[in-house]
């Protein structure tokens, strides 16, 4: 390895202990714990689900972001060219009003997270909350002809939000705070029929875990039909075996994330993705379960 690729390596193994260092400051759970709360707190009704993406099948947050982010880049683009001045004061203010949703939907995410992302969230949010104020600080100085002094906050809100943005990456891919945890199911499923037991072994209404081939899965029966879903649960994996079973559906341990029986489909969040449902038969009093569509 010459010189240039081994400072490049260092430099790059540097950067990626940064961002793996928030995960460990448990200092952070002493605010966390309470903060969490008082976001599950709020009064938001169904908008919790709308604002965790619920509708949409995956988080909403990382695609509001794009809003404040977009507007206050094409500012500092326009802070370059002559007589641009007002259209880049407009996009300040733009980025400011569509900063709000975009951080409420990141709060109502991180208050369901495990101790080390909320961790992690909780750095990544104190960096875009000082953007934010950056940015305002920016725009009154806009608004006061200090155009020089406006300029050079922008410039540092956009470096506050770019560490931000990018330990929101690392939150988000790194440390998968937000993928579908049930995504490989498809590979894991049995294509053809597996057995998990005669129909009487599972008592009506609990959860029973068995294994369908390399998956892992959870049974429920309801009188004489038995309904068989992936055993982890799509949000953070937590074990649905040990879950509810309520008004015909399935309520993950772990977080509340509720899953109906008969097709997965997520009910209540914090869960965006459906929880995978597999095919079921019952030959001679014994259950049996293959990958949906096979064969």
């Amino acid at each position: 390895m010459n010189a240039s690729a081994l400072h490049t390596h260092r430099w790059s193994r540097r950067l990626r202990r940064a961002l793996e260092a928030p995960a460990h400051w448990e200092v952070l759970d002493a605010p966390a714990g309470p903060l969490a709360d008082a976001v599950e707190a709020l009064p938001l009704g169904l908008s919790r689900d709308a604002l965790r993406g619920v509708w949409l099948g995956h988080p909403l947050h990382p695609a509001l972001v794009q809003l404040p982010i977009g507007c206050w880049t094409s500012a500092g683009l326009l802070d370059l060219a002559p007589g641009r001045s007002r259209s880049a004061d407009a996009l300040v203010a733009a980025g400011l009003l569509s900063a709000g949703p975009a951080a409420l939907a990141g709060w109502v995410d991180w208050a369901r997270l495990d101790p080390p992302r909320r961790r992690t969230g909780l750095v990544h949010a104190l960096a875009n909350t000082g953007g934010v104020l950056l940015y305002a600080g920016s725009l009154l100085a806009r608004c006061r002809g200090r155009r020089g002094r406006g300029r050079l906050l922008g410039l540092a809100g956009m470096a506050a939000v770019t560490t931000g943005g990018v330990l929101g990456g690392h939150l988000a891919y790194r440390q998968a705070a937000g993928p579908d945890r049930a995504a490989a199911v498809p590979r894991l499923a049995p294509a053809d029929w597996a057995a998990l037991g005669a129909v009487e072994d599972f008592p009506v209404g609990q959860p029973v875990r068995r294994r369908a081939g390399e998956l892992a899965v959870v049974v429920v029966r309801e009188g004489d039909r038995c309904h068989v879903l992936a055993e982890r649960c799509a949000h953070l994996s937590g074990p649905l075996s040990e879950g509810t079973v309520v008004d015909g559906c399935l309520r993950c341990p772990w977080h509340g994330s509720e899953f109906r029986l008969r097709d997965g489909e997520v009910v209540s969040g914090p869960a965006t993705a459906p929880q995978p449902v597999l095919e079921t038969r019952v030959l001679s009093g014994h259950l049996e379960v293959r990958l949906p569509g096979a064969g």
